[in-house]
C-alpha cells in the first residue's frame, strides 16, 4: 500500500511527523507532501495565478509552496503519477475540525481533494485540550488510536465520493471512551472582531479573531463526541447538494417562467 502524507499546518509541524509515524506502521511506502508554511484556513483552494514552487527534501518528502489541495494534486498528479497513492492521510492537525471548522479546513480540503482524484482520504485532527485553559496537544492518543482505526476504516465500504473526517478529543490515551460515527455539528454563533492596526508608515491592517463559545451539544454530531470524550468519525461527501430541498424546489419553480 502507497500512502500519501499532507496537511494544512506546513512541513515542519510536529503533526505532520506524528502522522508519517503513524502511516510508517501501516506500510513502508509512505510519501510526503506538504506546504512550506501554515495554509489554516485556506479549505479547497488552489494555486492559479502564479507559479508553484516545489522543494525535494529527500526521496519521499517534497514541500510546497502552495496549498493543501496544491499538495495532493502536485503528489498524485506529478511526483507519483506513474504509481499513485492507494490511501491519502492529512493532518494531524493542530486543532479540532469540527462542525463548520470543515468549511474552512486545509486538512480536510487535501482529503477531500483526494477523494476527486478517485483515492480514499481521512483527515485528523487532535482538540487542543479537553479542559479550559489547557490548550497543549496530547500527541500519544492519535498515535495509539489511529492506526486501528485507520485499518478499520480501510477494511469498511466506502461509496465514491467519500471521505473521513477523524477527530480525537484533547485528553491521554487511557481516558478515550471509544468510536463515535457522527454528522457535523452545528456551533453556536461564534464571537467575531476585527482588530484594527496601523503599520509603522502609517498604513491601517486588519486581524480577525474569533472568541470560541460553548455550543448546545445534540447527541450524534462531531461536537457531542468530543465532549463525551470519543473519537469522532465522519463520513463527508464531495456531493454538496441538500437532496431533501431538491423536490420542493422543482415544484416551486414550476411557477416560474
Amino acid at each position: 500500500m502507497r500512502i500519501l502524507v499532507t496537511n494544512d499546518d506546513g512541513i515542519n509541524a510536529h503533526g505532520l511527523e506524528v502522522l508519517k509515524t503513524i502511516a510508517l506502521g501501516l506500510t513502508s511506502d509512505v510519501w510526503t507532501v506538504a506546504p512550506e508554511s501554515n495554509q489554516s484556513g485556506t479549505a479547497h483552494s488552489m494555486t492559479l495565478h502564479e507559479p508553484l514552487r516545489l522543494r525535494e527534501i529527500d526521496a519521499r518528502t517534497y514541500a510546497t509552496a502552495g496549498t493543501p489541495t496544491d499538495c495532493v494534486i502536485m503528489a498524485v498528479r506529478h511526483i507519483l503519477k506513474d504509481q499513485p497513492p492507494d490511501l491519502v492521510l492529512s493532518g494531524i492537525n493542530h486543532g479540532s475540525n469540527l462542525a463548520e471548522d470543515i468549511t474552512y479546513s486545509g486538512t480536510v480540503a487535501a482529503a477531500m481533494e483526494g477523494t476527486l482524484l478517485g483515492i480514499r482520504s481521512i483527515a485528523l485532527s487532535l482538540m487542543l485540550g479537553f479542559e479550559d485553559g489547557d490548550r497543549k496537544p496530547i500527541w500519544d492518543t492519535p498515535l495509539v488510536h489511529a492506526p486501528a482505526l485507520i485499518k478499520s476504516l480501510l477494511a469498511a465500504d466506502w461509496q465514491p465520493g467519500r471521505l473521513m473526517n477523524v477527530n480525537f478529543p484533547g485528553i491521554g490515551p487511557g481516558d478515550i471512551a471509544g468510536v463515535s460515527v457522527t454528522r457535523q455539528g452545528i456551533r453556536d454563533q461564534a464571537s467575531l472582531h476585527i482588530d484594527s492596526r496601523t503599520d509603522p508608515w502609517g498604513t491601517p491592517y486588519f486581524w480577525f479573531g474569533f472568541e470560541r463559545r460553548r455550543s448546545t451539544l445534540v447527541e450524534g454530531t462531531d461536537l457531542a463526541a468530543m465532549a463525551a470524550k470519543k473519537i469522532s468519525v465522519t463520513p463527508l461527501s464531495v456531493d454538496m447538494t441538500d437532496a431533501t430541498a431538491v423536490a420542493a424546489l422543482m415544484e416551486h419553480l414550476k411557477t416560474v417562467g
